[in-house]
């Protein structure tokens, strides 16, 4: 299941992580609906607000399908018949839909077969490993690996180059599947965009800490096909619904569990042996000022881009699989981790030149 994110970039720097090419190869940027309803957090829960991109074919009716928005929509899915006035009163959860069931439940068929796809945005999503032990629970932050890409003037031309200037670099955002729905209070009022993540069983990396994961389009040409329900149809979309093993992951501080905590410890690295965080040198470092640089807090709408300098980068020793007892081995898989610890620690000592 995924029942926790974090997307805290401010909305223009989110927008130019989201570029994308039109179906005439056009370099674009996702135009966005309702900006002022978007709020940056480092703990977003269902019923709060988070961006998702759906396309501009569902508000325009001559709209290019391959045209994107970005716009903030309700975690957990409000079926557009549901007659109460009050979306809480849902008695059932509907921020996550499996992959096995979606064509058998009425609030997510529906929706899904008027092609009202959308890719949830995100820096990531948490998840709570149970400890075999003592059944406490440890939060993991889950995330796309994080490649050093082209420089920025190197991608290609920009179609009005008074709205940007680079091709987005930095962090890569996590796109999940979604489903979006409408719907308008009995005693009306403004209409109610709400949405729900698709989920799929996990895969092998994670499954030692959930189950579930949530169904994620990696690539542009995956994100492109799901959005567009004007040329793809809902069986060709469904295909691209499966686990995906290109995922990478570190433990965090408990601080992540109280969803009012909204500071950047909620995804710094978290040294399990220590049960502390880690201190300030070389990768981390600069993954602590790239955060802090970026906090929701400080958002400057007019800033220029970070040099590639403020682009975290995590040391693959936070990267590996819990050293808490799981039911694979634990004994080995610390000696390993603490293997790797001795061999990389004169190199984090380095100054870090990528």
């Amino acid at each position: 299941m995924c029942g926790r994110t974090s997307c805290h970039l401010p909305k223009d720097v989110l927008a130019r992580a989201c570029a994308y090419r039109d179906r005439q190869g056009r370099q674009r940027l996702p135009e966005w609906k309702d900006p002022d309803k978007y709020c940056p957090s480092y703990n977003k829960s269902p019923q709060s607000s988070s961006p998702v991109l759906l396309s501009r074919l569902h508000f325009e009716k001559d709209a290019d399908s391959s045209e994107r928005i970005i716009a903030p929509m309700r975690w957990g899915l409000v079926p557009s018949w549901f007659k109460e006035s009050d979306p809480s009163k849902l008695k059932f959860n509907t921020s996550n839909c499996r992959s096995d069931t979606i064509m058998e439940k009425r609030s997510f068929k529906v929706p899904l077969g008027k092609g009202r796809r959308c890719v949830v945005l995100a820096d990531g999503f948490y998840e709570w490993q149970r400890c075999q032990v003592n059944s406490q629970r440890q939060p993991y932050f889950i995330y796309f690996p994080q490649a050093k890409t082209e420089e920025s003037g190197s991608v290609g031309t920009v179609d009005g180059p008074e709205h940007w200037e680079k091709v987005w670099d930095n962090w890569r955002l996590l796109t999940m599947a979604g489903i979006f729905d409408c719907w308008e209070s009995p005693e009306g009022g403004d209409l109610v965009y709400s949405y729900t993540i698709i989920t799929v069983d996990s895969c092998k990396s994670l499954n030692d800490i959930h189950p579930r994961m949530p169904a994620i389009l990696d690539g542009e040409e995956e994100v492109s096909k799901w959005l567009d329900f004007g040329e793809v149809s809902t069986q060709e979309a469904l295909k691209l619904i499966h686990p995906t093993e290109n995922i990478t992951f570190h433990p965090v501080s408990c601080v992540v569990n109280n969803t009012r905590n909204n500071t950047p410890e909620c995804l710094a690295p978290l040294n399990l042996l220590v049960k502390k965080e880690l201190k300030a040198s070389g990768s981390s470092q600069k993954m602590m000022q790239w955060l802090a640089t970026k906090s929701p807090k400080k958002e400057e709408p007019k800033t220029p881009p970070k040099a590639e300098s403020d682009v975290p980068q995590w040391s693959s020793q936070f990267l590996q699989k819990s050293p808490l007892p799981t039911k694979r081995g634990s004994a080995g898989l610390l000696e390993r981790w603490l293997k790797q610890e001795k061999e990389e620690e004169p190199e984090a000592k380095r100054p870090h030149n990528q």
